[in-house]
């Protein structure tokens, strides 16, 4: 018999959200592994808010919220919230029920300014990383680290003498940007669209470009981000922020730490021999290294540059994926706060793939 084409819509629904949702969906240990640690976190949400006064979003679904965006590469808030409120799956994870309003676009991007206040996005790395140590997932012994080019939410044509001097060139309307035959640097020019950004030229025969550096101290057992910072970009901005991830980090016995041959100085191998730390980093040139030579020779140093490049999945993740490679936020800041969010999702990805039923 022929089933009829009804339109009409029940007034009621007898399926909960959580039924709709499969038993073997790969988010669902992820949505437990967050939960478990947004609630050790609850106290530090506790001081970011005030006793009195309208209740906000809370912000453990902000965090889920946000987590959903990585996952799935949402570009903008936005598209974000429009997403929640069609997508039961969405709804979900956040902790929305089916008839829950869904927040506006601006409303979610005001409370989720409050976050910056309490250096959550480094505290919510850092809960992830403790449990993949309470499950032995970490070696806390071999270590990676390296930096990668963030380009910034600001057009090369912002990029103006700080004096505010200077033409605009001729052409049509008169616009900023034609620079050819002027010299520019940022001792002299500064972005007016984002001041913390800095240009920078990844090599000799690239465009230069406005961007920040991006950091990650890579575990080499597990390939997870134990530490992670975004700053300035500049020639110094990779060694600094290896010397302050190493400081962070928890290390046991002799540890390794590995680079590429843009760390191999004289002041970089000397900091992580002080730190602790055995200077595992590639020779400049085959003849010309500051790593001492007994050292190049053992089978720890050669072991050390083989799982180097497994750090390059991790921004590769963190801009495909999470769509960090264009950033959508301006100001050192939040680009730092955004970067180690990021980094945290992807470990949220990596340990569902190491251990599924870890939750």
């Amino acid at each position: 018999m022929r089933g009829m084409n009804r339109q009409q819509q029940g007034a009621f629904s007898y399926v909960s959200i959580e039924e709709r949702i499969p038993a073997d969906h790969p988010i669902r240990p992820m949505r437990a592994l967050v939960d478990g640690i947004l609630k050790r976190m609850s106290g530090e949400f506790d001081q970011l808010y005030s006793r009195t006064g309208r209740p906000s979003i809370a912000p453990e679904k902000l965090l889920r919220a946000m987590v959903l965006q990585l996952l799935y590469g949402v570009r903008s808030e936005r598209l974000l919230m429009e997403h929640v409120d069609y997508d039961l799956l969405f709804r979900w994870f956040i902790g929305l029920e089916i008839d829950d309003p869904v927040w506006d676009a601006s409303t979610f991007s005001k409370n989720r300014e409050r976050l910056l206040e309490g250096d959550v996005a480094r505290k919510f790395l850092a809960e992830v990383v403790e449990f993949a140590r309470r499950r032995d997932l970490l070696s806390d012994e071999h270590f990676t680290v390296d930096g990668t080019l963030l380009e910034a939410c600001a057009s090369v044509k912002s990029f103006r003498p700080k004096d505010g001097g200077g033409e605009p060139p001729s052409g049509p309307g008169g616009v900023w940007g034609e620079f050819k035959g002027e010299k520019r640097s940022n001792e002299t020019h500064r972005s007016t669209s984002d001041p913390d950004a800095r240009l920078y030229r990844k090599s000799k025969h690239k465009e230069p470009k406005l961007a920040y550096l991006g950091h990650v101290l890579m575990d080499n057992r597990s390939n997870l981000v134990v530490a992670s910072m975004a700053t300035y970009a500049d020639g110094y901005g990779e060694r600094a922020a290896a010397k302050a991830m190493m400081e962070r980090v928890r290390a046991k016995g002799r540890p390794t730490l590995a680079a590429d041959k843009a760390y191999d100085t004289r002041d970089m191998v000397e900091a992580t021999g002080e730190l602790g730390f055995e200077p595992h980093i590639a020779r400049k040139t085959p003849y010309q290294t500051s790593v001492p030579k007994r050292l190049l020779r053992t089978a720890r140093y050669k072991k050390s540059q083989a799982c180097r490049k497994h750090i390059e999945h991790i921004y590769g993740w963190i801009k495909a994926t999470g769509r960090l490679a264009k950033l959508r936020h301006r100001g050192l800041r939040r680009v730092d706060w955004i970067f180690q969010f990021a980094a945290g999702a992807y470990d949220l990805v990596r340990l569902a793939r190491l251990a599924p039923s870890l939750p």
